[in-house]
């Protein structure tokens, strides 16, 4: 049996950071995964730290994106038929917080977060040798219609309140920055404040290695064998049981598997997602990834080749994958972009834990003041895994928050128990 202070549950970008940020702040902590740090759900995404974020994709409004939607024709959406009736009340909750005035209220209460992103990811980088992978080239979104590119303005004038960096181009401007892109939009905008990674598994580990170079342990180990005793937590591991005082969830889509043992739910949905890399065709390059607005993909340069993420595909998390959205968004990707050959063999299939009001929870469990809770981050895992670490720690160790936590606690959404 090995003591500890605190047991971090999940290697993904989340519980590495929390884990870094706390044995830096002195305490002893054991990282624990069934697999090695960012190989799960982390590993799949654009690769973009979005401080410079507003508004999450809200819930289609006008009927004729609906329409593509449920006729499964919509490149941004796919979904499961027998999947609907479990998925709806959530459906229902997502829809409520995309109204306008609730897309602000998120904006607002996001921001601490959003604004400290990129500079607690380069505090980590520039510590554990991951410098190399930060492109601060920021990020394109394409707009083919005059229509779409409208749709922005709102999130432009709030961008202009907290005064962030922006610049509307139209073709040639976007075609300078890479030109690379065929003219088939009419608008653009360059998000100024966002930086990129170009290999986001390689930075993961870079951060599970700064921890174990501090202290810290990394061990493989099952997380559902979490059993609380009168003193203490203990979790089963390769190297024998560990227990603490504290253990923290971050385990993303397995979050409520977990709080299941303690009696807890979270309104936690899961919206899964592809990526696949192609080789550029030609000298062609990105420096940034790019967003297609209508045709609802990225493309993104990665070590590996262009990463071409698509949008949500609502399905049980376990279910077989169903890549159909490649079929969608490829001719309009080739249009845009001369991709090549595919690299992989196959798809790559990833589960996000999204909540209805599109914030993370961070902090303690209701009812459980030796359990904390860092999950439900959606797409923006990546950019928000080391300000997460940072706000855990600072809350477990007694120090004043960066910022005011409550945003984010679990008991936004009433009672929890089961």
């Amino acid at each position: 049996m090995t003591r500890t202070d605190v047991i971090v549950l999940g290697a993904g970008i989340i519980g590495t950071s929390v884990a870094l940020q706390l044995v830096k702040r002195g305490f002893a902590v054991a990282l624990v995964d069934k697999r090695g740090p960012g190989e799960g759900t982390s590993y799949g995404n654009a690769g973009i730290i979005e401080g410079d974020t507003l508004f999450p994709r809200p819930f289609p409004s006008d009927a004729a994106t609906l329409l593509r939607v449920a006729t499964r024709l919509a490149p941004e959406a796919n979904y499961h038929l027998t999947f609907l009736p479990r998925i709806a009340p959530w459906l229902l909750a997502y829809r409520a917080w995309s109204s306008p005035q609730r897309l602000i209220e998120t904006a607002k209460l996001m921001r601490p977060l959003f604004a400290q992103a990129l500079a607690e990811h380069e505090a980590l980088m520039a510590e554990s040798g991951a410098d190399r992978y930060l492109r601060k080239t920021g990020w394109l979104k394409l707009y083919r219609s005059g229509d779409t590119f409208g749709e922005t303005k709102r999130e432009r004038r709030v961008a202009d309140d907290y005064g962030l960096a922006y610049r509307v181009l139209d073709t040639d401007g976007a075609r300078a920055l890479e030109p690379a892109l065929a003219p088939v939009f009419r608008h653009a905008v360059l998000w100024e404040d966002s930086a990129s990674l170009s290999n986001p598994l390689a930075v993961t580990q870079a951060y599970a290695q700064r921890f174990v170079q501090l202290g810290g342990r990394l061990v493989k180990g099952d997380a559902m064998t979490l059993r609380r005793s009168a003193l203490a937590c203990r979790v089963e591991t390769s190297e024998g049981s560990i227990e603490a005082g504290h253990a923290v969830i971050a385990l993303g889509p397995w979050t409520n598997d977990l709080l299941r043992g303690v009696r807890l739910r979270l309104p936690l949905a899961v919206k899964r997602g592809y990526h696949r890399h192609y080789r550029p065709r030609g000298d062609a390059s990105l420096a940034r990834p790019v967003f297609d607005a209508e045709g609802g993909y990225v493309l993104a340069p990665m070590e590996q080749g262009i990463r071409l993420t698509t949008g949500a595909e609502f399905a049980d998390r376990d279910a077989a994958p169903t890549p159909v959205q490649f079929g969608r968004v490829m001719p309009s990707a080739k249009q845009l972009f001369p991709l090549g050959a595919a690299v992989e063999a196959k798809p790559w299939m990833g589960s996000r834990p999204c909540l209805p009001d599109s914030r993370p929870v961070i902090g303690q469990a209701p009812g459980h003041p030796w359990l904390w809770i860092a999950a439900g981050h959606a797409h923006w895992g990546l950019t928000l895994g080391p300000v997460t670490g940072r706000l855990v720690a600072e809350m477990m160790s007694g120090a004043t928050p960066f910022c005011d936590p409550a945003p984010y606690r679990a008991e936004r959404f009433g009672p929890l128990r089961l």
